[in-house]
């Protein structure tokens, strides 16, 4: 016992030093705190990419009031349609786009024509060139094709089909019409240039001026570069009228010139998607892009003692732009014209069923007027200078003059008679007018899910 006593506490000590040497080995270093990880800095908001408006896209401008002809003129007009960029909203409609007159070119029919009618102006077709457009966030440098013509923009649009009429019924809608036009003349705004144009076409000679609502198509000659934009607009719905059945307008450029002079039926006609269509659900339908492919189904040129032309063109395949998630071998459609842009001055008309046909402008009031009025000059009775003065209506004031300054009632009786002749040949004579749509022409065509059916993603109908 005394053994233990004296070696226990030893044993004891050994045993605990055995036990810390078997251990990990441990330091008097001091121990390293663990690293506190640098701050992240914030992601920043990832900036919208910039539009970019390709070469070639067609731009349709119109001035809202009237300029004068002159070389170097500042000219200042508004888009008539927005642009779009991927489906996206670009640059809306009524912008701003800044151009000037760079060359006045001669013409040649408009002179002729007038001559005829004793008027000696030298009339010219202005050539354009818009260089600048204004956006909110700044102008922006335009580089376009030049804008060799302009004209009054037409608004065509179908007005529905009518009901079935008589000869009697379509010739007295027709009369109707004429007098609503006569009427117009006096109580429609602008009269006062209206009245201003009369007169000049009564004198030898008289100012130039580019009339108001003249618009001109022009291409980019290089792709724009827009400011970034965040702003998408929402797309819209067609309008769905209840009991009818859902209507899509599809809005397209015409890729050719289509003219009733040379087109017969079953040419082909193209057209480019400008604008995407969106269905009830605001579902992507028609990209921007697609390419419609149609033919003539009507087409009679203009012909003698002043018949005009028709034209009529339907649509039958949407093919889509690769890329977008949609079948690229296209896919049928069956859709009409249903509005159109032209520009001609020329007053077009556009039925029901997608037929457009010039405006029927001849008068038989006319050359009977100018007869009746030719023939007082013979008359015996009566003042002289007032027959004469009455009488003398060719060549405007210039054969007015000319035949009260003569005294001669048979010089008075021929001016009033090559007037009446004149009149008679413009109004029953000469060929009539072709419908003419140049490349470019802006075109409203509808269709419905019903007629299509198949206008839709390649995702959705698998």
């Amino acid at each position: 016992m005394s053994f233990l006593k004296r070696y226990l506490p030893l044993a004891l000590v050994a045993s605990a030093l055995l036990i810390s040497h078997a251990g990990p080995a441990q330091s008097l270093q001091h121990r390293p705190t663990n690293p506190v990880p640098a701050p992240q800095p914030k992601p920043e908001p990832a900036k919208p990419a910039q539009p970019v408006l390709p070469a070639g896209t067609v731009l349709q401008v119109e001035i809202p009031r009237n300029y004068p002809m002159k070389s170097g003129e500042p000219l200042e007009g508004r888009l008539v349609y927005p642009l779009y960029v991927d489906g996206a909203l670009a640059i809306p409609a009524n912008t701003l786009v800044k151009g000037s007159i760079v060359a006045l070119d001669p013409d040649n029919k408009t002179r002729w024509h007038g001559r005829l009618r004793g008027d000696l102006t030298p009339f010219h077709i202005p050539e354009v060139q818009f260089n600048q457009i204004a956006l909110p966030s700044g102008s922006l440098d335009l580089k376009t094709t030049g804008a060799v013509t302009g004209a009054p923009v037409l608004h065509l649009a179908s007005p529905g089909a009518a009901a079935k009429r008589s000869i009697i019924g379509k010739y007295w809608s027709m009369a109707k019409q004429r007098v609503h036009q006569q009427v117009a003349y006096f109580t429609d705004p602008g009269l006062g240039g209206r009245a201003l144009q009369l007169l000049y076409e009564q004198i030898p000679y008289h100012p130039e001026h580019i009339p108001a609502h003249t618009a001109w198509t022009v291409e980019l000659a290089g792709p724009l570069t827009l400011p970034p934009t965040d702003q998408a607009a929402a797309p819209q719905a067609p309008t769905i009228i209840p009991g009818q059945p859902e209507v899509w307008s599809v809005n397209a450029l015409l890729t050719g010139r289509v003219t009733s002079a040379t087109a017969r039926p079953g040419d082909p006609v193209q057209a480019l998607v400008v604008q995407p269509v969106y269905d009830k659900d605001r579902q992507l339908v028609v990209p921007q892009g697609s390419t419609l492919i149609g033919k003539v189904t009507t087409a009679k040129s203009a012909r003698s003692l002043g018949r005009n032309g028709k034209l009529r063109f339907t649509f039958q395949q949407v093919n889509f732009p690769p890329g977008n998630g949609m079948s690229a071998e296209g896919r049928p459609v069956e859709g009409g014209l249903s509005g159109a842009t032209p520009q001609s001055n020329t007053g077009l008309s556009l039925d029901a069923e997608g037929t457009i046909t010039p405006k029927n402008q001849s008068s038989v009031i006319a050359p009977l007027l100018l007869t009746m009025l030719a023939g007082r000059a013979l008359d015996n009775d009566g003042n002289l200078t007032a027959q004469t003065g009455v009488s003398s209506n060719g060549f405007g004031l210039i054969g007015r003059v000319t035949g009260i300054a003569s005294g001669s009632r048979n010089i008075a009786a021929g001016l009033g008679f090559y007037a009446a002749a004149l009149s008679a040949y413009e109004n029953f004579l000469r060929p009539g007018h072709d419908v003419d749509f140049p490349k470019d022409t802006r075109i409203e065509i509808e269709t419905t899910p019903l007629r299509a059916p198949v206008l839709k993603p390649q995702a959705a109908s698998q």
